[in-house]
């Protein structure tokens, strides 16, 4: 089965970056495509991006223009860039392998605040 494994999360600025990662461990990510979720505070769990084998990806509304999602298969690790945040995009972020019964990461903790 394997593991995700997030990082990158933490504490920023409105206006500001941050860039997340998803590593597998005991799983080879690059035969799989992956999805970026977050779950804001009483909120239900929301997809925002995707990224598929081939690289090709996709983003929610609340991704659109702000967010990019890649991958580096040599590194076995999927990145989400996160730019111009906003105080809403405060949030757990997972990544996802396989939709919303698949496999899981634990989260990482994303607060935008001034």
């Amino acid at each position: 089965q394997g593991q995700l494994v997030e990082s990158g999360g933490g504490l920023v600025q409105p206006g500001g970056s941050l860039r997340l990662s998803c590593t597998g461990s005991g799983i080879n990510l690059r035969a799989y495509g992956l999805d970026w979720y977050r779950q804001a505070p009483g909120k239900e769990r929301e997809w925002i991006a995707g990224i598929a084998r081939n690289g090709n990806t996709m983003f929610g509304d609340a991704a659109k223009g702000r967010f990019a999602v890649s991958r580096d298969d040599q590194k076995n690790t999927m990145y989400l860039q996160m730019n111009s945040l906003k105080l809403d995009d405060t949030a757990v972020y997972y990544c996802n392998k396989g939709g919303r019964s698949g496999l899981w990461g634990q989260g990482t903790q994303v607060t935008v605040s001034s």
